[in-house]
């Protein structure tokens, strides 16, 4: 019985970090999906129903916060555990990377083309963008550049 329980607590043990990293390509995928999702509704809202929308991107506290003129109107995503948001791009020279962007949506007009940098605790990178000639959000993978420049 004492070799059985010893065989399983090996294969558990071995098979614990692949485990955690699967987990965290999970948590990953999700944490770009809500955000692009987020940032696909903003657009939308400032087209449809032709409100200006305020996008304010936290850093600090792992946070997307939209806000319109609508009264009680707030919205706010925060990032799953184990995601960070590392930074606002393109950066702006005088700012500190994990410093609040205020970004405004407005009816009409072209959609900032920003891009979102999301990091796990693993080091995988992605980077969520708004394409300023259609306003949808596209998704970026830092992984396989760095992947591709090693080879």
């Amino acid at each position: 019985m004492l070799i059985v329980v010893s065989i399983i607590g090996l294969i558990v043990a071995v098979s614990f970090p692949a485990f955690s990293a699967g987990i965290d390509s999970v948590r990953m995928s999700s944490a770009t999906g809500m955000v692009s999702s987020f940032l696909n509704s903003a657009v939308n809202r400032a087209e449809r129903r032709q409100q200006a929308v305020e996008l304010i991107v936290t850093p600090r506290e792992n946070l997307l916060t939209m806000y319109t003129s609508e009264p009680g109107f707030e919205r706010k995503l925060r990032m799953p555990d184990g995601i960070s948001i590392q930074a606002v791009l393109p950066a702006i020279d005088d700012e500190a990377p994990d410093s609040p962007r205020q970004l405004m949506l407005l009816p009409g007009a072209t959609a900032p083309g920003i891009g979102i940098l999301l990091a796990n605790q693993h080091g995988s990178r992605r980077i969520v963008r708004i394409d300023p000639m259609t306003g949808f959000p596209r998704i970026e993978s830092l992984d396989s550049e760095s992947k591709d420049a090693g080879k």
